[in-house]
């Protein structure tokens, strides 16, 4: 069986990965979690209860004992020591024969157990294909944090073990001497220290080299494999610093200038979004505008059948989708693009809007995730075509 150990980070390699399971049944369960005692008490009890909605599902098709062992991984993961006592905001768990995936969410999703011949990947699309996230580096002279970041809330993660977490990763006993503070003075060949002014060379010299290697390695291995943006949080004197010895084109000019430990990490998330919220904004209208344009044009659509035939043929350039909405059924015609209509109980059953988002970006297109108040249409879909 492959496995991982407790729970893993939410990143694109994980959807396509759940994407290529192709054994049946797929079981797919979403909760909220909570980072702290004693909230999390309440975690175990709401997991156990979404454990009976997949039992009933289960045993609508298999025998008790098959049941049993389809549902025994979950039980397997979470009895784990000191698997409730580390959760994120969230928490995802997927399993079939051979396989089994738990995933930290950054956000709080809402309660799902379904049963299907696919994993229900869409809240995890939600996430990974909304355009509010972003990340926040709160730097100072000794050590960073990273944190991933919405509209809603700022979560910690862990560095990858290639980015200095501290000045003393970066640089070791490199630091600048003193001694190469020297000055010449007249031409007798004489010399001497600059004293405190020396002593402030050293820092800056040891600062810039500091804050190239961490620009250098969280681009590498934060920055391009996400795609997100990202903030600095720092000292205004920092600021211009940063910027200069940064190469990463995912950093924005605008920061928050603030010293990161003088603030509580909710106060730091409220004053990321008001950076990032006209940025997220534009990219929603104009994604909006380009829909209403395609649809005007003949080449976009919010019917629901029209989307599946262009999806199987491989016209849908870009597909947009509501978030948290779920339509019992499936396209049962890869050819076609028929569909038909499920009961959501039935262990054969994903949501449509699961697999059109799945089918997208198997035929090379995008997908975007919007709440029900940023959606185009009322079908809970929106496509542009290609052609």
């Amino acid at each position: 069986m492959q496995t991982k150990k407790n729970t893993l980070p939410l990143t694109k390699e994980i959807l396509q990965e759940l994407l290529s399971v192709e054994a049946s049944p797929c079981i797919s369960l979403y909760m909220p979690t909570h980072r702290t005692h004693p909230e999390n008490l309440q975690d175990p009890i709401r997991f156990k209860n979404l454990m009976k909605e997949l039992e009933e599902s289960l045993l609508r098709k298999y025998s008790n004992d098959e049941t049993e062992s389809h549902l025994a991984p979950l039980i397997e993961l979470t009895s784990r020591r000191g698997f409730w006592d580390h959760t994120s905001l969230g928490l995802a768990i997927f399993s079939s024969q051979g396989f089994l995936f738990g995933v930290d969410m950054a956000i709080s999703p809402n309660e799902i157990a379904l049963v299907a011949d696919s994993f229900h990947t869409k809240p995890i699309q939600n996430y990974l294909q909304s355009t509010d996230r972003f990340h926040v580096l709160a730097v100072n002279q000794h050590d960073i944090q990273l944190y991933e970041g919405n509209r809603h809330a700022l979560i910690q993660i862990d560095l990858h073990d290639e980015v200095p977490a501290t000045m003393t990763d970066a640089l070791g006993d490199e630091t600048t001497d003193e001694h190469i503070t020297v000055a010449s003075y007249g031409g007798t060949g004489s010399t001497m220290h600059h004293g405190h002014g020396s002593k402030t060379d050293e820092v800056d010299i040891d600062s810039e080299r500091y804050f190239r290697a961490v620009a250098e390695s969280i681009a590498r291995y934060h920055s391009k494999p996400t795609g997100l943006p990202l903030l600095l949080a720092a000292l205004p004197e920092y600021h211009n610093l940063f910027q200069k010895v940064n190469k990463n084109p995912l950093l924005l000019q605008d920061g928050i200038k603030i010293n990161p430990p003088s603030v509580s990490i909710e106060k730091l998330a409220t004053m990321a979004w008001e950076v990032m919220e006209p940025e997220f904004l534009r990219q929603q209208e104009e994604l909006v505008s380009r829909f209403n344009q395609a649809k005007a044009n003949g080449l976009g659509s919010e019917e629901i059948k029209e989307v599946a035939v262009a999806l199987v043929e491989g016209r849908v350039d870009t597909l947009i989708i509501e978030a948290d909405r779920i339509i019992a059924s499936r396209i049962t015609n890869l050819v076609t693009g028929n569909i038909q209509n499920k009961d959501l109980d039935n262990p054969r059953v994903d949501d449509l809007l699961d697999d059109m988002s799945e089918l997208a970006m198997k035929m090379g297109g995008s997908v975007t995730v919007l709440t029900p108040e940023q959606m185009p249409s009322e079908t809970g879909v929106a496509a542009i075509y290609r052609y």
